[in-house]
């Protein structure tokens, strides 16, 4: 069946109301629904603080490291986040996710609780960053407006194939709400429709993209999408491998049809 971005908002929104449907007064609904909060919390901020920071080319933030050591923790904040994110994603990273939240709700919770994780990295990076306030181009006028636009499209297009992914799941929805519901978590069946139509990698290419359109270009902007780029290019294999096993025929022929990143835009009989 086709699909468009409203039916993943609209089993969003139907989700979050039978969550709050599901409402009683007991230890189980109340402990998912504070990890729901503060994942939801630390979600958004870090989301915002990560939009801002690269708006200005990382040439603002709150990080005060002297220098030479600046580099140093500046590398480390920037590697951690690739670095984690694909372990935690592994089946052996996974079980350590169980150890964030009481042993009887982990594996329901292993969904918000890997999108809580992924949120504190972010915020650590953007956040903790130390500008090195070597700036390559600042533009004015009719440049800066064509920069921002493509700034604000790149996050656009972030946002759209993660709504398509599964907003529940990539927003860490998923796992709370299913815990208030006592239910095992549903996680969405293999996206095909939408932005995945066209190239099996939206998310990622989309993040790589929010990278390289920023309005300001400095130094720890160049680095940043450097890294995160070549992050976005290796890291969706290791997911489509566990991809072909999940779903085995169907992904085969999906992969064979639709483009890994860059979309083919050429006509087919």
């Amino acid at each position: 069946m086709r699909r468009s971005i409203i039916d993943p908002l609209a089993d969003l929104s139907a989700m979050t109301f039978n969550t709050f449907l599901s409402f009683r007064l007991s230890k189980q609904w109340l402990v998912a629904f504070l990890y729901g909060i503060v994942c939801h919390c630390m979600f958004t901020f870090s989301v915002l603080v990560m939009l801002v920071s690269m708006f200005f080319g990382m040439s603002r933030s709150f990080g005060n490291v002297p220098d030479p050591y600046s580099y140093l923790t500046n590398l480390i904040l920037l590697l951690q986040f690739p670095l984690a994110h694909s372990f935690l994603l592994s089946s052996r990273g996974r079980k350590y996710l169980s150890y964030f939240s009481p042993k009887q709700y982990s594996k329901t919770l292993a969904p918000t609780i890997f999108a809580f994780i992924a949120s504190v990295q972010l915020f650590l990076l953007f956040f903790c960053w130390t500008p090195t306030q070597i700036i390559f181009w600042e533009p004015s006028g009719r440049s800066f407006v064509i920069m921002c636009a493509l700034y604000s499209c790149s996050w656009l297009l972030l946002i759209w194939a993660s709504i398509d992914a599964g907003a529940e799941l990539q927003s860490g929805a998923l796992g709370w709400m299913s815990l208030a519901q006592n239910k095992v978590p549903k996680f969405p069946d293999l996206p095909t429709f939408g932005l995945f139509r066209f190239v099996r990698q939206p998310i990622y290419a989309s993040f790589a993209l929010t990278t390289w359109t920023t309005p300001i270009w400095t130094l720890d902007q160049l680095l940043i999408a450097v890294i995160f780029t070549i992050y976005c290019v290796i890291a969706p294999r290791f997911k489509e491998k566990r991809f072909e096993k999940k779903f085995g025929k169907k992904f085969t022929k999906y992969k064979s049809k639709v483009p890994y990143m860059v979309p083919s835009f050429s006509l087919k009989k």
